[in-house]
């Protein structure tokens, strides 16, 4: 039988504490949350490696949690905060909004496929979690019926600054995301400034692309 607690504690140290995550409260967080419940059950002896794992349905478009380093080092750069009010855009099965409730006062997890939202839903309930939940809805226009928030996070890169979110965060508020496709891919940590999305890199990473944070397509003459 697996040892996935044995598997957690691993993933935090040989991945997650050697990429500088020193945060107490976030590596507590990680070696409580059960990620292996967050894919597919054949999928279960993958949950704690270094990739991005695919949890979505055959036949649906292909969909990823994070790898548990970079999503790590994106909540460390966003200082969650014990009071924040937290929006989780592409959350997937749930596990990223799992691991953000036991970090902050509330979380919505917003996702646009039906299956997933199904899934992260009755994971979240089965775990116990009520300080979080999943809604639906195109992950572009993120879910303005119960901000602004303190912290808005994208699970996954966009090839664009993530512009048509800023009026969902409070003024000072952070956005943390992968900004570019590939490996030429940085961790961005935005803030919002009035009315400006003031952003600095904070690592280099690469990410599963999100649906619909793409660039519009190049006229060519």
């Amino acid at each position: 039988m697996t040892d996935f607690a044995a598997l957690r504690r691993m993933m935090v140290d040989g991945q997650v504490r050697t990429a500088d995550v020193t945060d107490p409260d976030l590596l507590t967080a990680m070696l409580g949350v059960a990620r292996e419940r967050f894919v597919p059950p054949e999928k279960a002896s993958l949950a704690y490696l270094d990739l991005d794992v695919v949890v979505s349905e055959p036949g649906r478009p292909v969909r990823r949690l994070l790898k548990p380093m970079v999503l790590a080092k994106l909540l460390q750069a966003a200082e969650v905060g014990v009071s924040d009010r937290v929006l989780d855009v592409g959350c997937a099965t749930g596990y990223s909004t799992a691991l953000i409730s036991r970090l902050c006062a509330s979380v919505v997890g917003l996702e646009d496929d039906a299956g997933l939202v199904r899934q992260a839903s009755e994971t979240l309930g089965a775990l116990g979690i009520d300080n979080a939940h999943i809604v639906t809805g195109p992950l572009t226009r993120g879910w303005p019926n119960e901000g602004p928030y303190d912290l808005i996070v994208l699970q996954g890169s966009s090839e664009l600054v993530p512009e048509m979110l800023r009026g969902q965060l409070k003024n000072e508020g952070r956005l943390v995301c992968v900004l570019g496709s590939g490996p030429s891919g940085k961790a961005m940590l935005y803030r919002r400034i009035d009315d400006e999305l003031s952003g600095r890199p904070v690592f280099d990473a690469s990410a599963p692309q999100l649906p619909g944070f793409v660039k519009p397509p190049e006229f060519v003459f």
